[in-house]
């Protein structure tokens, strides 16, 4: 790719000045503002603005020169029009499809130096234990399957197909086109999940035309045309597929490659209307006919978003809907806790008109325990099943238990649907009942099969390849009439300088600075908390311009600067300026309403230095407190113990007027038992404190005071998942002690930061209903018994289902 670089017309002046046409990078910089957010229209609006009168002007004068000199710069895979015809059918506009060579963008694809360090060659087995592990397309069989197949030392790249059926041109007089996009499985999941990464790239724009015919045509005959364009833009993929072809990878070697179609992740609901009454959808030449390795049975893969997240909001979300109830089921919603990086849903769930994957998933997490006492305990484990399958489904990685226990839960939801038939809950439109002949149903037998042939299916959501549509074609295309005839010239010169700026501005960027273009691989870190390829490739070879890379900034790492456990497997995070700078005992117990935090503080005090021989003059009763409202807390991945996951907050506010009980949230702590053996309590936090001395004296802080301390306030388990095997959860309430005087209190305690291992999120044992009084402020204060919430989030559940006892 770099090469290619060095070989454009104009390289030879580059040498000179790095960012001709343009005079320096700061007017460079100007002109790719202007291309990038103002209109033709506007530019030269702007070029002839009076300020200029007394400024120097730009080297570019017109906007047909700033556009001309965009055009000259250096571009691997230019986009094209093809007029497309059907002899013997009319269409309302002329076909015309905007694409470019897919073989051409998979080269340039395996060639970006930038996914050097994130790519896999040849297929591997991944053990864990006696256990294979499924992860990537390469570590699963249809790899090893194809490869068997390859002359020695040929390398596979496979190819990922996605597509949205959403137009990107409404609004263009009547023209509709719907992008194409390509990536391939070479590029870890975790680069090519993140849209903004650039690990996919658009390779044609497909037309959504209307043929003058009947209307029982009109779909046969515009899946006939999606295929004819696919046939002409992955023409060259296919010759590769059968004869191979060689390409260079980012270290600069020279491979052997061939091209398999792996995975075009379709909504499978697209053409079933046109095949309703025959049973066919009336393409006799698929794309896909002449494409060696290509088999609609493996490649078609069922997708997360479709066949999980909507399949739930469209059928199982309505069963409960109709069983509990709307009202209910919206009380249920708006009186639970919130939690900071959780939706909460303020209205209710059942008045929101659009939904995205993100509501499902979130209706997801806590319907399950919301809905425990409305509902019997048979249809609460059909329910649980199905949310079961979904969150063993995402897992990045399998092995055959995961994939045995995402089996089970699905024949689960078979064993107790009779509950929902029971509960007359499956009404569809106008009050007629459904049966369970759903595709989406139907498809999740396959999924099992699917993840051994091709890997997780996370690496192929439909998610990302609709946030696609706001990375790579919002606000595109002109809003210029259907009937300008140069419109579909217009669009392919935009998207050639989009391309064109992109790659110039990096090469400019790497050569301005006198950095090598040959890419300086390194191995990752111990720790892999960065998640930009680009970002990471930069700041190895330009520290200094790391702020000049856009996309996700990497997860910041608080295992490197944070305060760690004994164990060093959590970190944790506190401002370096308190909330508090200086309260007192006094002033502790009235804010944040404690009575016994002296006689708690004194306890802890008395224990630790029994266990550490540290002994203190401090008063705990007249010393004073630095304190905080909230800390976070970050863990490794539970499936990949490498990655570092983003940090979660533990909130502790003190009474307001927004929170007049308090703003407090609930994690997981271990300590000594009663025998004497580490166990885990689940408390609420309502202090984060650290004890300060006077400046001048004498007194030191034992080890065990001088870092932050936790008041919590604990529970006890009263069930056991087993006990409730509809739900599977823990149950736990509040634990009280009494005084002297036979009052009656909390248990609170005084214990380290670093004590804690997990922020958990507890869920309310609303019983048959709930308390129409209870708020999203108070319910986590008023209610006693609550369950202890395993769907929290992927992570949570794996660390539940396989680590928590």
């Amino acid at each position: 790719m770099l090469d290619r670089l060095e070989d454009d017309t104009y390289a030879y002046r580059r040498k000179i000045n790095h960012y001709y046409p343009f005079h320096d990078e700061g007017e460079w910089e100007l002109g790719k503002f202007l291309v990038e957010n103002l209109t033709q229209t506007q530019i030269t609006k702007f070029s002839k603005l009076k300020w200029f009168n007394d400024h120097p002007r730009p080297s570019f004068t017109t906007k047909d020169k700033l556009l001309d000199w965009m055009d000259s710069l250096p571009c691997f895979t230019e986009w094209q029009v093809s007029k497309i015809e059907f002899s013997g059918y009319k269409t309302v506009y002329p076909i015309e499809l905007i694409w470019r060579d897919a073989l051409d963008v998979v080269k340039q694809l395996f060639s970006d130096p930038i996914f050097a360090n994130h790519m896999t060659f040849v297929p591997h087995h991944i053990g864990v234990g006696n256990q294979r592990e499924y992860g990537d397309y390469m570590s699963a069989d249809m790899a090893w399957k194809i490869q068997d197949y390859l002359p020695i030392g040929a390398t596979q790249v496979p190819i990922i197909l996605g597509s949205d059926k959403t137009p990107v041109t409404r609004l263009t007089g009547g023209l509709e086109m719907h992008p194409i996009f390509i990536t391939i499985g070479n590029i870890d999941s975790e680069v090519r999940s993140k849209a903004t990464l650039r690990a996919w790239r658009c390779i044609a724009y497909m037309p959504i035309v209307k043929f003058r015919v009947h209307t029982d045509y009109q779909s046969i005959l515009q899946a006939r045309l999606w295929h004819k364009c696919m046939d002409l833009v992955c023409a060259n993929l296919k010759a590769a597929a059968a004869e191979g072809c060689f390409m260079p990878d980012p270290f600069r070697f020279i491979r052997y490659v061939f091209t398999p179609l792996t995975v075009d992740p379709w909504d499978l609901d697209k053409f079933q209307k046109a095949a309703k009454v025959l049973n066919l959808s009336g393409v006799h030449m698929p794309y896909w006919r002449d494409w060696i390795y290509a088999c609609p049975s493996v490649f078609l893969a069922g997708k997360i978003l479709h066949t999980c997240f909507k399949f739930f909001a469209d059928h199982p979300l309505k069963w409960v809907k109709e069983t509990v109830g709307a009202y209910e089921l919206d009380t249920r919603y708006i009186a639970q806790h919130k939690r900071v990086g959780t939706r909460h849903f303020a209205k209710g769930i059942t008045h929101v008109k659009q939904m995205t994957g993100c509501e499902y998933r979130d209706i997801q997490r806590t319907i399950v325990a919301s809905i425990a006492g409305a509902v019997s305990p048979r249809f609460i484990r059909a329910i649980r099943g199905l949310v079961d399958f979904t969150y063993l489904a995402q897992h990045p990685v399998h092995s055959p238990q995961s994939l045995q226990a995402m089996t089970q839960a699905l024949s689960d939801f078979h064993s107790f649907k009779d509950a929902i038939v029971a509960a007359e809950a499956r009404k569809g439109k106008k009050g007629v009942k459904e049966d369970f002949f759903i595709p989406k149903l139907e498809l999740m037998q396959s999924f099992e099969g699917t993840i051994r042939r091709l890997g997780t299916l996370m690496q192929f959501s439909a998610d990302t390849t609709e946030r696609l549509l706001i990375t790579h074609c919002k606000d595109l295309f002109p809003r210029t009439a259907r009937q300008s005839k140069d419109f579909t010239e217009q669009c392919v010169r935009i998207l050639n300088r989009q391309e064109l700026m992109e790659i110039f501005d990096l090469y400019a960027l790497l050569t301005s600075r006198g950095a090598s273009l040959v890419n300086a691989i390194h191995a990752e870190d111990e720790d892999v908390t960065i998640a930009n390829p680009a970002l990471s490739w930069v700041s190895r070879i330009l520290p200094d311009e790391v702020k000049s890379v856009h996309g996700p900034r990497p997860v910041r790492n608080h295992f490197l600067k944070g305060i760690l456990s004994g164990d060093a497997l959590t970190a944790f995070q506190l401002n370096v300026t308190p909330d508090y700078k200086s309260l007192s005992p006094a002033e502790i117990r009235t804010k944040y309403t404690l009575p016994d935090f002296d006689h708690t503080l004194t306890d802890f005090i008395r224990r630790s230095s029994l266990a550490s021989d540290e002994h203190t003059c401090w008063d705990p009763k007249y010393g004073r407190f630095q304190v905080w409202n909230k800390f976070r807390l970050q863990l490794h991945s539970a499936f990949q113990p490498r990655v570092i996951m983003p940090s979660r907050v533990v909130q502790a506010y003190p009474l307001s007027n927004d929170f007049p009980l308090g703003n407090c949230d609930t994690i997981l702590i271990d300590g000594p038992g009663m025998d004497g053996n580490i166990t885990s309590y689940v408390a609420q936090v309502r202090l984060i404190f650290q004890p300060t001395i006077r400046r001048g004296s004498d007194v030191e802080l034992p080890s065990y005071l001088s870092n932050p301390l936790l008041y919590v306030q604990y529970f006890r388990f009263i069930s056991r998942p087993e006990d409730r095997p509809e739900l599977m959860m823990w149950t736990v309430e509040r634990v009280y002690t009494h005084d002297a005087n036979g009052n009656r209190h909390r248990h609170g305690a005084v214990v380290r930061l670093t004590d804690a291992t997990h922020a958990v999120e507890l869920i309310p044992e609303y019983g048959e209903a709930v308390d129409k009084s209870m708020t999203s402020a108070t319910c986590s204060e008023s209610y006693e018994r609550f369950f202890l919430n395993n769907f929290a989030d992927k992570e949570s559940y794996h660390a539940f289902s396989t680590e928590f006892v």
